[in-house]
This record gives structure tokens, sequence and C-alpha cells, in this order.
């Protein structure tokens, strides 16, 4: 998420959402009509960016420069949309890639806007928020299936919450070149395909089977590849069955290759993948026991629009996911308070002259929740240990680039900050995070007692790299080992760029 001002969005204002699959690439631009996004325009490329995933992690020139070419064109389309109400993101592909933030600052250079990528579940929970407000209300459990380019995700959810999400690594394209090599299609590699992905889905199916769902809904281009097949073939008029998905698969070993595939309802760009879809849900279907599924329109840039609005209107599900990791970690909820409520007083002092707006004082609240969560493994490096659980986490709302901003505050909150922790950001990220990680680390040295003591009226001002702070003469000669404290802090907050100075008032 962009670091810009995060008031909330306003009725009759653009909002956009662009999703990087690894198949295609989406751009979503919508209006905000009495609280809900009404979408206005949709552009879509099929980059195949899976395709040009080399073995070593790298990217092909070809497929780089049509992903350049798209998002150029779609941030042309959205250049007068403030960052703030633009979200865009990154899939499978992107988070596999050996060196994903060479990638990615071309990719933010070319969109105009901040590109950030998000986990398999991470991705589930987006889609899933996004199917379930385009499908009527209902209380009942409901499967959703998104096979995209590079990965499936599979999730159950009841209302707008995922319950349960998995992401596989087996998307169409991925299968499709695995699977199908050559474009030659056969018995005995579809049999092989079958196999491969059941043993895949095979780790979460029963866990699945016995939660349960009412319906099962596919979403993405490749769900609605399939659906439209399945209806011009005259194999079912209401989704798709078991006994369609084999009719198409059948379909498809007749015609042998996929150069020459042609198919009623097939559109031509979709040829080239429809094997990899068509094996996956066909594998989906028996290991799950999947009777029937519906397709559904909306997918997960409809997600990433209503998780925009709800970020802005203050219904954030980073928070509660920080409040479910500190308690599943056995955080100590009342020095965490304390320290929260400490930084956060500091941190409206230097506002204005760092420029720092409601989102940042978010991170530092969020930060200041968790800090001490590596104490679950060991006091000593409890820092790192922290940071580790942050960066490697599922936690929802986060994208890995967020995860690692406030890994980086929780790991340098203590002892001397490492400048390659701030140096391996974001450059969006970097200013935000030795600000925050400064007024973090002055936050828990008062409160290193671990008590509800009052504490002395806190005068902190800023400049650009200079911090002083005005304590009271008699309440520090009455407690020296805050004195000592303070004194030891002149060099980590040098390694934050800032010059401390401590005045006795």
């Amino acid at each position: 998420m962009n670091l810009a001002d995060q008031s909330p969005i306003r009725e009759g204002e653009l909002i956009a959402a662009v999703d990087l699959g690894s198949n295609s690439f989406h751009l979503v631009v919508a209006r905000v009509e009495h609280g809900e996004p009404r979408v206005i325009d949709r552009l879509r490329d099929s980059v195949r960016l899976a395709a040009g995933l080399r073995a070593d992690g790298s990217l092909d020139a070809a497929h780089r420069a049509r992903a350049m070419t798209c998002l150029a064109r779609f941030g042309q389309r959205i250049a007068g949309i403030p960052s703030a109400r633009v979200r865009a993101v990154a899939t499978n592909t992107v988070r596999r890639l050996a060196s994903p933030q060479t990638f990615l600052s071309a990719a933010e250079a070319a969109l105009g806007h901040p590109v950030e990528v998000v986990s398999g579940r991470e991705e589930g929970r987006l889609i899933f928020l996004g199917v379930a407000h385009g499908l009527p209300a209902s209380r009942e459990p409901r499967l959703v299936i998104d096979v995209g380019g590079g990965s499936t995700e599979f999730i159950i959810g009841r209302g707008l919450a995922p319950l349960h999400t998995e992401s596989v690594q087996a998307g169409c394209i991925a299968s499709t070149l695995h699977f199908f090599p050559g474009g030659k299609l056969t018995r005995k590699r579809w049999q092989r395909a079958r196999m491969e992905l059941g043993v895949l889905l095979q780790q979460f199916a029963e866990d699945y089977r016995e939660a349960g769902w009412q319906e099962a809904y596919g979403s993405s281009g490749s769900a609605k590849a399939i659906g439209a097949v399945v209806e011009a073939m005259g194999l079912s008029d209401d989704g798709i069955t078991p006994a369609a998905l084999a009719a198409v698969r059948e379909a498809l070993l007749a015609q042998g290759q996929i150069a020459s595939l042609r198919l009623p309802g097939l559109a031509e760009e979709r040829a080239p993948v429809i094997a990899g879809a068509v094996a996956i849900f066909e594998s989906a279907f028996e290991v799950l026991g999947i009777t029937h599924m519906r397709v559904c329109e909306s997918s997960m840039r409809e997600g990433l629009l209503w998780d925009l609005l709800g970020r802005a209107g203050g219904s954030d599900p980073r928070t509660a996911s920080i409040d479910a990791l500190a308690s599943r970690y056995g955080v100590d909820r009342a020095q965490a308070r304390r320290v929260e409520s400490t930084a956060l007083q500091l941190f409206d002092q230097v506002a204005r002259a760092w420029q720092l707006d409601g989102e940042a004082r978010e991170w530092l609240s969020w930060a200041a929740r968790v800090h001490e969560i590596g104490l679950a493994i060991a006091h000593s490096q409890h820092h790192h240990h922290g940071a580790y659980i942050l960066r490697h986490a599922d936690l929802a709302g986060f994208s890995r680039q967020e995860q690692q901003l406030l890994a980086a505050i929780v790991e340098s909150h203590r002892r001397k900050p490492d400048k390659a922790v701030f140096t391996a950001l974001p450059q969006r990220y970097r200013r935000l995070a030795r600000h925050i990680t400064a007024l973090l680390r002055l936050a828990v040295l008062f409160r290193r007692g671990r008590r509800a003591e009052s504490l002395p009226p806190l005068k902190l001002t800023a400049t650009s790299r200079r911090l002083r702070l005005s304590l009271p003469r008699s309440w520090l000669e009455q407690h020296p080992l805050t004195e000592a404290d303070l004194e030891q802090e002149h060099a980590p907050m040098a390694e934050l760029g800032l010059t401390l100075d401590v005045q006795r008032t």
C-alpha cells in the first residue's frame, strides 16, 4: 500500500485495481457510488508472464517487455487517479522471480503507481472477497477455485470471510508446459497430469472435505473459458460437471495438438493454456468430490477494490491480523499497550515535521503491538526472531513488501540497527521505516520497567535529521537507568540517520 493520506474515499471518486497475473494483466477502474465500487472501465492483456519464467528464476526479455508495454498502457488510463486510490498487486510468477525487486521497480515506473507482491494465501483472501461480493448474500459455506497462470487457489469461506485458503504451484500455463511439452496431447500424458495434480491436492483434500461447502464456484479466465466451451458443446447450461469436464478432455485428446486446437466456444487466445486448466479442474473435482460448479464473473481485482474501500473506511484486515498474531504468540498485551501509547504520543508531536500521515501512525501501532513477538522463541536476539516471524507468517491484508517493512521495524527496535535491513526495502518505505523505528525505540526505552508508571511530560521535536527530546532534570536524576539508556541511544540513532539531542529542563 502506498503512503499517501488515508482519508476516507469519497462518493464519486475513482478507484482502480491492477492485477499482474501469471497469465493475464487486468485493470479495473470503478467509481464509488453509495459506498460501493461501480466498474466503469476494464482493460486486459494476455501477457503470459509465467511462460517467460526461466528455471533460474529470471524472466526472458520478450515477456518482460510485453509486461512493461501493458503496464504503460494501464498507467496512461489511471494517470489522473492518486496512488492512494490505486492497488496494484503481482502474484505467483513475480513471487517466484529470483530478483523480484528488479522487475517491480520497472513495473512501478511503467505503471506510475506502487506494485505489491501478495502471498498465495493473501491472493486467495482477495479472490474470495471479490467473488463473495459478486454473489447473492448467503450464510452457507462456499468453495471457490481460481486457476491462474502459475498457481491455483482453493478457498472455503462464509459470507465475506475466508475460512480455509490453500495455494498450489499449478496453473494453466505452468501445467500445460509441464505436462504437455511440445503441445502434444496424449492419454498417457493426461493420466500423468491427473496423477501428479491429484497428489498435490491430496495435501489438503481431507481437511476441505471435512469442512464442507454448499456451493462451488470457479473464478478467473480459466473457469470462464471452460464454462464457455461446456455451454457451446451443449454439455450443460448451468455450470460445470464432472461429465462435462470428461467430455472436454476427450475433445482435447481427439485433436492431439495444442497448436491446431479448435473447440466450440474457445477463444483463440485461451487455446494454448486450456489443457492445463482442464486437467487441474478435473483433478480437483475428483479429489475434492465436486459434483457441480458454477462460474463467477468476479475475482481478485474486484476483491482489491473492496479491500481498498475497507482500508480507507476503517475496516482494515491488517489490524485484525496483527492482533491475532499477538495472541497466537502470547505477546504481553499490557506491555505492548504501554509501548504503543507512548510511541503514539511521540508520533503525534513529530508527525507534521516528518510529514507522517495516518497510515504511518498505523504502522507504528502495529509494530508496537508485536515488537516482542520473538520472545515466544527466545529472549536472546528476540528482535531477530520476531522479524523472521513477521517476514514469513501468513498475515491477511499484508503484501510481502508490507511484511518486510513491519519486520524491519521490529528487527531494528533494539540493539544496533542494520542499515542493510532498510536498504533492502522498496525505496518508498525506507524513510518511513527509519522514522517509525526511532519512535518505537524511544517508547520501548521509556517502558523498560514493564509496569504502569506515570511518565513525565515527553516533549519531542524533529527536523529531517534530528530529534530533540526534552525531559525534566529531576526526573532523570531519579531514573538513572533511563538516563544511561538515552545516552547509549546516540549511536543506534545515528545508524538511522538521526542525531538525538536530550535536553534536561
